[in-house]
């Protein structure tokens, strides 16, 4: 699977860094939202928008009491200054008389500038002065304060009167020690409390504060939670554009992917030799190249989610719940993580053996097809029709059950997910209410604390979906590879070499044998001739002796075993294929035709070719009187396959592709069979003009084909048993007097001769 990434993704790389770089541009802004929502709830809607313990603006009176009850005094004062016209610009001081309407009426501090730290002491010493002002207000708490502050000195009649001001004048009469020893009390109590108590009560007193200078504590509510608002629908709008792009560049990325390994599997397949395709077969080679690539192209999206986005938000989630977690709930993520990776890891060990299987089941349903499909006139000849119904239905049958019981498996896999989600949030629920009504959490930081919760969850369901794509498509990324890396057993030479033009057209066979890789024996043995140009070389044997293997052999569809074929002098595999190739025109023995037109598949060797060429080779392979028949002529549409033509007239169109040619060398492998006596004749009678200079290789059944051939191979069992002239091999060859007297007359056979 890495291999085939590594090596096919090199043309993307400015996409890959770019999705990168937007996936963690999501994932912060993912990870930035749950702290949007905690600050609506808690700081707009609980708080009325005032953000800090320690308040922006602050009466001289209302600090004096502050200074009076902590011991960092200096600390507050250092970071506070007093509100004045001279101290300010114009527009700053404008400002703070349209937000605090009454800060002229009376001595004033307003807050310095200071940075995050000094301003999170400074809400922890302040926040727990205004606590402490705050509960003055509380009777019980007046008392317990007077009974520290003057014992013995006052009856339970005084102490029930006093007010919290009374409590504050007390204070200040009192020794400085005595009243460290007060606070140093009040301090420790305090460290018993968890923050956001002390946060919660102070702000209370900040508000009264602000109501004091005149500010509308509506307006201002209103106003945090319309900019935090527009700043959640921000980045969430941040979020959604990277998410945007990173699809669209996920699906470039994939698309491109597919593309480069389909056409290396494809220009692999071409450079295969017969050998190769009978390893694979067709049928799994079109599936690698289609449905195998295709599971590997649905992976790059998720593989993009997984390997960046999951870890970074899981991560970064995780973090924050820790952060977030005052009464460490995190133990619920935990468990939560455990189960998930528990459902996950048995249902990946459960499928990962059935994608092996139901890869090889869909080559299995297609090779069956194929044969269905091509051999359809057979099937309907025989009435199999029930029988290959049958077959395909065993094929599909098995296919489907791999397929129901992997989709079964792994359909378990997003509802016990979500038992496992839903589970979860509820006992951040249930603990978070416990806490909310404790004082310890806000319902702000439980929600938070469920989204981070969520995002964590989230992050392993990318990853089991993951767990889905990944084993089919490393299963169709090996069968790539076993394509990809096959070493080709027809392969030019490190140094090539170059024809001998001194020895145009002559091809030799020397003591040539041959067999199949699989074979135990060979099915040529010391096969040797020499094929003239201006000569017409014909081969001849019965059914299965070697005709079409020794012509297979001169383009190099299969290399000798032993011996060695020469063309122009040169041993063929001392020259490149290309070269090779180039210089013969094949006519296979079942004719095939491509997808276009008839002239496409006339000038198949060459587009360029002019239209006289082209209708010269069509009328010497006799094709022009049926091409003229047609409505539009050399502009007829052939069907894939050429399933639109008969066989003859297929056939003669293979011819006509060769002829448009002009190679040095023609073979043809039976390609006069389904042509009747006079076409054929004609046409051989046609090709001598065109073929007089050119050597000519002729592997034929009918005797009447070759009877004028200038040499005769007579092939039996693989060997060479006859070689000559029509004449000599009747008179002193048995086996092709039988061949041929099995065919015709003697009295035909004479005729023929002249």
């Amino acid at each position: 699977m890495l291999k085939i990434l590594l090596n096919n993704l090199k043309k993307s790389w400015w996409a890959i860094i770019i999705i990168f770089v937007l996936l963690c541009v999501q994932a912060m802004a993912d990870l930035n939202l749950p702290d949007f929502t905690s600050k609506i709830v808690n700081v707009g809607i609980q708080q009325k928008g005032v953000e800090n313990s320690s308040p922006d603006v602050i009466t001289k009176s209302t600090m004096d009491k502050v200074l009076l009850l902590t011991r960092k005094d200096e600390f507050i004062l250092n970071n506070y200054k007093v509100f004045s016209k001279d101290g300010l610009s114009e527009k700053q001081y404008n400002k703070y008389l349209k937000v605090y309407p009454n800060i002229e009426k009376q001595e004033t501090y307003i807050i310095k500038e200071v940075d995050d730290e000094t301003r999170d002491k400074l809400d922890l010493e302040m926040g727990k002065s205004l606590m402490l002002l705050g509960m003055l207000d509380n009777k019980e708490m007046v008392n317990q304060l007077v009974g520290q502050m003057a014992p013995n000195m006052m009856n339970n009649e005084e102490i029930t009167n006093m007010t919290g001001d009374d409590i504050l004048v007390i204070a200040r009469s009192l020794p400085e020690d005595q009243l460290n020893l007060i606070l140093s009390m009040v301090d420790k109590k305090y460290s018993e409390m968890p923050d956001s108590i002390i946060e919660q009560s102070a702000i209370a007193s900040v508000q009264k504060e602000y109501q004091v200078l005149g500010v509308n504590l509506d307006k201002k509510q209103n106003d945090y939670i319309l900019m935090a608002g527009l700043k959640m629908l921000g980045v969430a709008a941040i979020s959604t554009l990277a998410a945007v792009l990173i699809t669209l560049l996920s699906a470039k990325v994939a698309a491109e992917l597919g593309k480069v390994v389909r056409e290396k599997v494809y220009k692999k397949v071409l450079s295969f030799s017969n050998n190769e395709y009978r390893k694979f077969g067709s049928s799994s080679l079109i599936t690698r190249n289609t449905n195998d690539v295709q599971q590997i192209q649905n992976l790059i999206p998720m593989l993009f989610r997984v390997v960046i986005y999951a870890p970074i938000v899981g991560i970064g989630a995780f973090i924050k719940v820790l952060n977030q977690s005052e009464n460490s709930m995190s133990w619920i993520i935990g468990l939560a993580i455990i189960t998930i990776i528990v459902v996950i890891g048995s249902l990946f060990m459960l499928s990962i053996p059935k994608f092996k299987k139901l890869q090889d089941l869909i080559d299995k349903l297609n090779m069956v097809s194929r044969e269905i499909l091509t051999g359809i006139p057979v099937i309907r000849a025989f009435n199999k029709e029930k029988y290959e119904e049958n077959k395909f239905e065993v094929a599909n049958n098995d296919l489907t059950k791999t397929n129901i019981f992997v989709n079964r498996t792994m359909s378990f896999m997003m509802p016990a997910l979500m038992f496992i989600m839903n589970g979860m949030s509820l006992l951040i629920i249930w603990n978070g209410a416990k806490n909310v009504d404790n004082g310890i959490m806000q319902v702000g930081t439980v929600m938070t604390f469920m989204q981070y919760s969520m995002q964590v969850v989230i992050s392993f369901l990318f990853i089991s979906m993951l767990s889905i794509i990944l084993p089919r498509a490393s299963v169709s990324a090996k069968r790539i590879n076993e394509v990809l890396d096959t070493e080709n057993l027809v392969k030019d030479a490190r140094e090539v070499k170059k024809f001998d033009a001194n020895k145009r057209g002559l091809v030799e066979f020397r003591d040539v044998s041959f067999k199949y890789p699989d074979a135990d024996s060979e099915v040529l043995e010391d096969i040797s001739f020499v094929a003239k140009p201006g000569e017409v070389t014909a081969i001849i044997g019965s059914t299965g002796s070697g005709k079409s293997t020794v012509v297979n052999l001169l383009p190099r569809f299969y290399d000798v075993t032993a011996g060695e074929i020469l063309v122009d002098g040169v041993n063929i595999k001392d020259v490149s294929q290309k070269d090779l190739r180039d210089v013969i025109g094949f006519v296979p023995q079942k004719g095939v035709l491509f997808s276009g037109t008839i002239e496409s598949n006339i000038k198949y060797s060459n587009e360029d070719m002019s239209d006289e060429n082209m209708v010269k080779a069509a009328q010497i392979a006799q094709a022009e009187e049926f091409v003229l028949a047609k409505s539009d002529k050399y502009n007829s549409e052939i069907s894939q396959g050429g399933n639109n033509v008969s066989g003859g007239q297929k056939q003669r169109l293979s011819i006509a592709r060769a002829i448009a040619k002009n190679p040095e060398i023609f073979i043809f492998d039976d390609s006069f069979s389904a042509l009747d006596f006079k076409t054929d004749l004609k046409l051989r009678t046609a090709l001598e003009e065109v073929t007089k200079d050119k050597t000519v290789i002729i592997v034929a059944q009918r005797i009447s084909t070759i009877m004028n051939a200038n040499q005769i191979i007579v092939l039996d069992e693989g060997k060479v048993v006859g070689k000559g002239t029509h004449d000599e091999l009747m008179k002193n060859n048995e086996v092709y007097r039988q061949i041929a007297l099995s065919q015709l007359s003697k009295e035909e056979l004479e005729d023929g001769r002249e």
